[in-house]
């Protein structure tokens, strides 16, 4: 090998060398001839929605999967979170206790029911629910707390639904990263008094948009059912959960499922159970990898307790002082140039520029001050150094790869790792190139 081929290969990407991943990430998302051949089926038959096979039986073998004794399909993970809150009774007024670092619709579904959001921080290697700000946090308006398993990890459910029950307070999971974990042999989903879930395009199960409400508690499913069925619910739940409907005098919507997203589903959930055992491997294999490296980034530990672990994405914990002060921000430059793209955790919601709360379309500064917490002021030290300093992010797409692929992904960490006294430079050129 000539010098110049040799240099191209050992110099950083960002300084114009080769990028250590040259096998292209597998596809997402996925799909085969029994979906393609069943939506066929579908479109023919007529029957596109309202309650249609393939939504009932998908409903059905989701809840045998998670563990649950019931699962509703609803039109997304939004309004899950809201049908699942009303159903455990949440009302206006009320105070929910959400994490500072989720998605921003685990927010926005207590909002826009009327209830006040109280956030928390978070824990800052699992980005998860801290149980005792939860404790903290609690209130005579507290009516329930939305634990969030996000990314690679679970909330410690134990400690959580511990303080919980003591408190009479309602536990809402946002299992929207966790379709298949499971706590101490139990599903993600089934361990509050519900569980709401999405299957979004990036979800591990997708339907494009969808999402679905599990519980084991009979009213909160023929509540949850009303309320996504324009006001319609079974008449018997013992008889059957889908018929004879009778008004149940509720305030329903049309959250609805279509059958072509439920045939999606049924094809996914075949599939799942075996892409979840990949990615559980490969994500071994990046934390032994990592581990060998020793330089400034590692997975984010695992609970014991956590007897499987699906991954929406890899939770990554950086470490500065390990690399001589180089900043995550630069690091993680660095790293995806050379093919390995990691990115940020979500920003701490009280923050985001995708949920501005005092903007005139938001229900905040038409709510009583005195009864909102003071999202402006607020300050969660864990969250916010996560979302600054420490907390990167690995998507579950890369964890289907190859062992192969997966070496070329640690063949990049150790490129950056190798070469830290460039990247913060490189990162600072981007940076004003940028201004």
């Amino acid at each position: 090998m000539s010098n110049h081929l040799r240099s191209r290969r050992t110099r950083l990407a960002v300084r114009g060398g080769e990028k250590a991943v040259t096998q292209p990430p597998p596809r997402w998302p996925r799909s085969g001839a029994w979906e393609a051949r069943m939506m066929a089926n579908v479109v023919r038959s007529g029957r596109w929605s309202w309650l249609g096979p393939h939504e009932r039986a998908f409903c059905e073998e989701f809840s045998a999967f998670i563990g649950s004794r019931y699962a509703l399909a609803l039109a997304n993970g939004t309004v899950t979170l809201q049908c699942a809150l009303q159903a455990v009774g949440v009302e206006p007024g009320d105070e929910v206790i959400v994490p500072g670092m989720t998605w921003v619709a685990t927010a926005q579904a207590a909002i826009d029911i009327g209830a006040n959001v109280v956030f928390a921080d978070v824990d800052l290697e699992t980005l998860t629910l801290d149980p005792a700000a939860f404790e903290r946090a609690i209130t005579g308006k507290t009516r329930a707390v939305i634990p969030v398993h996000l990314y690679g990890c679970m909330c410690d459910m134990d400690a959580l639904c511990s303080i919980a029950r003591k408190r009479g307070i309602k536990v809402v999971e946002d299992a929207a990263h966790q379709h298949g974990s499971c706590w101490k042999g139990k599903g993600a989903g089934a361990l509050g008094d519900a569980g709401s879930f999405s299957f979004q395009q990036s979800k591990v199960l997708t339907s494009g948009e969808g999402g679905a409400v599990t519980t084991n508690d009979p009213e909160i499913y023929r509540t949850v059912f009303a309320l996504k069925q324009v006001g319609w619910a079974p008449t018997d739940l013992k008889k059957s959960l889908y018929e004879p409907l009778e008004p149940a005098n509720r305030y329903g919507h049309n959250y609805r499922m279509t059958e072509m997203q439920a045939v999606l589903l049924r094809g996914g959930l075949k599939r799942l159970e075996g892409e979840t055992l990949r990615r559980e491997k490969r994500a071994v294999q990046l934390r032994e990898g990592l581990e060998a490296i020793g330089g400034p980034l590692r997975v984010a530990r695992r609970d014991p307790r956590i007897t499987r672990q699906a991954y929406y994405g890899l939770t990554l914990v950086y470490d500065s002082s390990c690399a001589g002060g180089v900043s995550k921000q630069a690091f993680a430059y660095a790293l995806t140039a050379e093919g390995c793209p990691v990115g940020n955790p979500y920003w701490p919601v009280y923050r985001s520029p995708l949920l501005n709360l005092y903007d005139r379309t938001s229900p905040i500064p038409y709510r009583d001050p005195e009864a909102v917490q003071d999202y402006r002021n607020l300050r969660l030290p864990h969250t916010e150094r996560a979302f600054n300093d420490t907390a990167l992010v690995l998507g579950h797409v890369h964890l289907l790869g190859s062992e192969s692929y997966i070496r070329q992904l640690l063949d990049a960490v150790r490129k950056v790792s190798d070469h830290l006294s460039e990247v913060q430079a490189a990162w600072d050129a981007q940076q004003r190139k940028a201004r």
